[in-house]
């Protein structure tokens, strides 16, 4: 068989649904190849969403999603969206077309040395030099890209290497290994927890990852432990739960900001520093850190890890639960900390006003979408407020970039979240800024059939640039855009489409939307005056 035949029999061994791209020239051998396959090509209209789209699946199935793309732009443009996957450890394996060996040595068209390109952006990368080791090469690169912590892998296929005729076969999946600390570990952490007057638990994304959420409830109610989410860790205990600290990650001041001033030991659970940095919720690196992941804790002079429990998390909190004290902790701070955030969040459900309110929007969506509905943030204001707001009963059911956080996300990811789960409602919550960076994918949604919801936040500027700006400078600078007819946009992709032209129809066309079953867009004006006066507000919180 080719080369390239061969690379698609070691993808189907590996579970592989679905391959996100953009065909060209040097993976022509590839795209022939698919066409005798199982794996769904999935033709994207740029290739950083298709990254997107993978990164997306492998956040949701914690199995690595693919993308493909050529050579030169292609692979650059595939760039973006790996580096993202990286930092935000979803599991993806980037596949690329290359030139041939024959001319990788002289300046030629479209050559860069791509694993030089992606080596800062991934956990591994290589080219294969000889078609033998493809079977190698896939395993490896499906094995580091969901081996703790997850990211991305890159493979560089050249396109005479592609071509070559191979005799070879697709490598066993071995089944990984569980580690588990040990007992002196749990107990040590265990004897923190129990000596600790104010202890507080920061769950992180790698609760959802380790699928350890029910063990998280159960051992934080057993410790009478409050538990705060970073804004990808959102879910791992229920808005509901009495011990729920809600979200933090917004800059500067929140009423979250008293618990961890008062905090003498700060449980890190699953928790990335590229999630929410020490300095914001310990600046003086004063409380002292226990730090529960699969891996050691990066260096960090606001991170003082006082110990450290490695290995399975969802296993290593079981084993806490059993070992720790039934206590019940003076925790009246909690209930008034959640009084005012859930307060705050209630007063805007009847309010009328035009523009709409960020936290108006983020009631009415709350209050339409179901419980395991999938909401999907992209990056700008929107997703502070989102973040801060819309709360969750279950992890990965508001997916928010927080480690590279690009913009233009949450089209493409709400594509790739609707393939995953057709029976849940999908949201993506997108500006007008970055909805226009990938707003082409709505083509790759009506091909698909595919009942996205698409609630645009339209003020014709980046808005998150802009309070940034008014906080530091207190005049906004070159931040402001204009827009075409969004919903002449929509209608012409064969979306259907909502313009909100008063302040109480948002939340009957977020009904609307979730029952009509078709792809849909919602216009809606938001008043992002309101940013500022939250930064005034804020501003005033006395611990």
């Amino acid at each position: 068989m080719k080369a390239a035949e061969l690379m698609i029999k070691c993808l189907e061994r590996e579970g592989v649904e679905y391959i996100f791209g953009v065909p060209g020239e040097e993976n022509l051998d590839i795209m022939d190849a698919l066409l005798d396959s199982s794996i769904e090509f999935v033709v994207t209209r740029h290739e950083t969403n298709a990254a997107f789209m993978a990164g997306t699946y492998g956040r949701l199935t914690g199995k690595p999603g693919v993308c493909l793309a050529t050579l030169g732009p292609g692979a650059t443009n595939l760039l973006t969206g790996v580096a993202n996957s990286n930092m935000d450890h979803s599991p993806i394996v980037a596949i690329t077309g290359q030139a041939g060996l024959d001319r990788q040595h002289k300046i030629s068209h479209q050559y860069y040395d791509l694993v030089s390109i992606f080596e800062p952006v991934t956990k591994w990368n290589t080219q294969v030099k000889k078609a033998e080791i493809i079977p190698e090469v896939v395993r490896k690169a499906f094995d580091v890209a969901q081996g703790d912590k997850p990211g991305a892998t890159h493979i560089d296929l050249p396109e005479d290497i592609a071509a070559m005729e191979v005799d070879g076969n697709p490598l066993d999946i071995s089944e990984p290994t569980t580690m588990e600390a040990g007992d002196r570990v749990i107990k040590e952490a265990a004897k923190l927890i129990e000596k600790a007057k104010h202890p507080l638990i920061l769950a992180g994304m790698g609760v959802e990852r380790g699928q350890a959420e029910e063990s998280l409830r159960v051992f934080a109610e057993k410790a009478d432990l409050p538990v705060v989410h970073t804004f990808m860790g959102k879910g791992a205990i229920s808005w509901k739960n009495d011990l729920s600290l809600l979200t933090a990650g917004i800059s500067g001041k929140d009423y979250i900001t008293c618990g961890f001033a008062q905090s003498d030991l700060i449980i890190a659970i699953g928790f990335d520093m590229a999630e929410y940095p020490p300095k914001n919720w310990n600046p003086d690196g004063e409380s002292p850190i226990l730090h529960i992941d699969t891996t050691e804790a990066e260096t960090d002079a606001n991170y003082p890890v006082k110990h450290s429990v490695i290995g399975d998390i969802n296993e290593n909190l079981k084993q806490l639960e059993k070992v720790i004290s039934s206590m019940e902790r003076d925790n009246k701070w909690v209930a008034e900390v959640r009084e005012k955030t859930l307060n705050e969040f209630q007063s805007y459900a009847d309010d009328t006003s035009f523009p709409v309110k960020p936290q108006k929007i983020i009631h009415d969506l709350r209050d339409v979408m179901n419980d395991e509905d999938i909401v999907i943030s992209d990056v700008g204001a929107h997703k502070m407020w989102m973040a801060r707001m819309y709360h969750t009963f279950k992890p990965n059911t508001c997916l928010i970039s927080n480690g590279l956080a690009s913009m233009g996300i949450a089209v493409p990811a709400a594509i790739s979240a609707k393939m995953i789960h057709p029976e849940r409602n999908v949201v993506a919550v997108v500006g007008d800024g970055a909805f226009q960076m990938s707003s082409a994918e709505l083509e790759t949604a009506m091909r698909l059939n595919l009942p996205i919801i698409i609630l645009l936040w339209r003020d014709g500027g980046y808005g998150l640039i802009e309070w940034k700006q008014m906080k530091e400078f207190n005049r906004p600078s070159n931040i402001k855009f204009g827009n075409p007819d969004f919903i002449q946009l929509a209608k012409s992709y064969g979306f259907e489409a909502i313009g909100i032209e008063e302040g109480g129809e948002l939340k009957d066309a977020i009904k609307k939307a979730a029952e009509l079953n078709k792809p849909v867009l919602i216009d809606c004006p938001v008043d992002y005056s309101e940013n500022m006066k939250l930064t005034e507000k804020l501003g005033e919180i006395l611990c």
